[in-house]
């Protein structure tokens, strides 16, 4: 199969020939575990599975269905691929239900990624131990913020409140503000069968309809979670910070506060807008103090990508009803700028030692220089569209380079194919101990701190913080860069989930809409069709090049496009086009599009 580490022979080289040789031993599976939908007959059964590294369906003997029937959706592991055998064997681990089912479908998503669907008894038996209660020689401890204007500002369906901000006036044109983030590590203790769980999963996954918590719910939403009118305990990183973001101190402390309000962004982005409503002079101050962050991390060299999200309001089958966009206003930049200078804060506290020391080991948020040929690439593309990239210089060049485009692109038809190609351009974020710097953000020093509720780095980055403000050894470096790579693995597979899960929910959504016309953009072009994405959903399908069948069509890699050998007519990366939705496949989460016509 795909990806197994296999031992092979060469046979003698002939000439005029490439080498060739001959499997003779399977090393390594690279998976042995398959998601699919059972067919039982009388005296066997089969898994008919969509994933394509697998060509045959699996055997399962009658006594290794667990009970399984015709049209069940299952976990199965191979346990056996005899040598003359066309399919291998295989046993049920689990039955997920009914195929069609929504909540079956999304644990089938998450077994496919080999993300865990059910939390571990053992573990949430371990959280209910936990006492809610706070001692007052716990409080003793710390700095005491419970009197002090308070606030969390979160999506409207959010249960884990990881962050909450508190202001107050320390003189004219100073404030001093909190970032106070939850002090999950006081609760989870290292080395236990929470930590260990924690440190499995490594992040929580957001599907569609769903979240699959990193912690158990008790402490996610109710223990740790910073809900208002209720004493809990936190980290912060205070700052004494002028109206024009200028940082004239800050100190990171255990403290306990007491929130005195949960505004949703919509209610917060109100205030803003209206200049009306609870706590309006400190959300407006604070608005006012990271609009000042935000345009000096700009100045500096950070990228704006501002993209937008997919969404679906849900019926309560699960079934999606509508798409809608989430596009971040200035109450999410405002809660991210913070987010933002509290993680800097936190690296640099550790990082940014004299230059005859060495920092002690640490994990790091880090973002590479884009590849160079990636960024040449980008600029042939785009000048099809008549833009600029400039793509050698000084970092800041660069990046201001960017900015530009992406300012230019913006409300035209062409802004999300650019954006997602500029995206593809750039490395992608990671987890280390090996600091480089932020390139998109344009830090020296960033790490992750301010989500311990969700990322497991940041209970790392919390324990260790503690740990190093206490005089202690630097860890070893071999154990925590091993964490790093285990929890940059996880966010990429835990996004991959996200992605099938939205993709299910957008093939699901254009199932009721067969026969409907749409007008959309060719966001892909390769050899088997062409990639479309519909302007009013963004959902994305494709014209399978069997169906282009007005001319004999060869792709031209280099031009991004598609070309008639007799007529010349030319589909490329871009064009706007009308399409009819032909067939929707939920099984393979695919969308089959047929062409009406090509707007000019």
């Amino acid at each position: 199969m795909n990806n197994d580490k296999v031992k092979i022979v060469f046979y003698a080289k002939r000439k005029n020939h490439d080498a060739e040789g001959e499997v003779v031993e399977i090393l390594e599976r690279a998976n042995d575990t398959f998601v699919g939908t059972l067919e039982v007959a009388n005296s066997y059964a089969f898994l008919v599975t969509e994933n394509r590294t697998l060509a045959n369906d699996i055997f399962i003997p009658k006594e290794k269905l667990k009970g399984g029937k015709t049209g069940d959706k299952a976990v199965v592991k191979i346990v056996e691929w005899p040598d003359k055998a066309k399919n291998p064997i295989g046993q049920v681990i689990d039955i997920l239900g009914k195929a069609g089912d929504n909540t079956t479908e999304m644990h089938a998503i998450l077994a496919e990624f080999g993300l865990p669907y059910v939390y571990p008894e053992a573990v949430e038996k371990a959280a209910d131990k936990i006492p809610a209660e706070i001692s007052e020689e716990e409080i003793a401890r710390r700095e005491d913020f419970r009197k002090v204007t308070t606030f969390t500002i979160d999506p409207k369906d959010a249960k884990d409140f990881d962050d909450a901000l508190s202001i107050r006036s320390i003189k004219e044109g100073l404030w001093e503000v909190g970032v106070h983030i939850a002090d999950v590590t006081h609760y989870v203790q290292e080395g236990s069968i929470i930590d260990k769980e924690a440190e499995k999963r490594a992040t929580s996954v957001y599907l569609v309809d769903r979240t699959i918590p990193m912690l158990p719910e008790r402490l996610c939403n109710f223990i740790c979670s910073l809900r208002p009118n209720e004493e809990k305990l936190s980290y912060s990183v205070i700052f004494d910070i002028t109206e024009k973001g200028e940082v004239k101190n800050s100190r990171i402390v255990h403290t306990v506060i007491n929130s005195d309000r949960r505004f949703t962004y919509e209610e917060a982005q109100q205030i803003i807008e209206t200049k009306e409503g609870d706590f309006k002079e400190e959300v407006l101050m604070l608005d006012k103090i990271a609009k000042a962050l935000r345009d000096k991390r700009f100045s500096s060299g950070a990228i704006n990508f501002d993209r937008y999200e997919v969404k679906f309001e849900i019926d309560d089958k699960g079934k999606p009803v509508s798409v809608y966009f989430k596009e971040s206003k200035d109450a999410n930049k405002l809660v991210e700028e913070f987010m933002l200078l509290a993680n800097k804060t936190v690296a640099e506290e550790i990082g940014k030692v004299p230059r005859n020391k060495k920092a002690k080991v640490f994990p790091y948020r880090i973002h590479d220089l884009p590849d160079p040929e990636k960024l040449d690439n980008l600029a042939q593309f785009i000048a099809r569209f008549g833009y600029k990239l400039r793509t050698s210089g000084s970092k800041s060049d660069v990046s201001k380079s960017i900015n530009h485009l992406l300012d230019d692109i913006q409300g035209k038809k062409e802004e999300n194919l650019i954006e997602t190609v500029s995206i593809r351009a750039m490395q992608k974020a990671r987890y280390s101990t090996h600091n480089i710097g932020h390139y998109g953000l344009a830090f020296e020093y960033y790490t992750h701190f301010t989500s311990p509720i969700r990322r497991f780095p940041d209970m790392m980055v919390h324990r260790l913080l503690t740990k190093y403000a206490e005089g202690g050894r630097s860890v070893l470096e071999s154990k925590y860069e091993d964490l790093c790579e285990h929890s940059s693995n996880m966010e990429q597979i835990a996004a991959n989930a996200e992605r099938a899960s939205i993709k299910y929910k957008q093939v699901e959504f254009m199932s009721e809409r067969l026969g409907q016309i749409f007008d959309g953009v060719i966001s892909g072009v390769t050899e088997w069709g062409l990639y479309v994405e519909l302007n009013e959903n963004k959902c994305e399908g494709m014209i399978p090049m069997r169906d282009l069948d007005d001319d004999y069509y060869e792709f031209d890699e280099k031009n991004y496009c598609l070309r008639g050998r007799r007529k010349n007519r030319m589909y490329s990366l871009g064009d706007a086009i009308t399409v009819k939705v032909a067939r929707a496949n939920l099984e393979k989460k695919q969308l089959d599009f047929a062409l009406v016509e090509e707007k000019r």
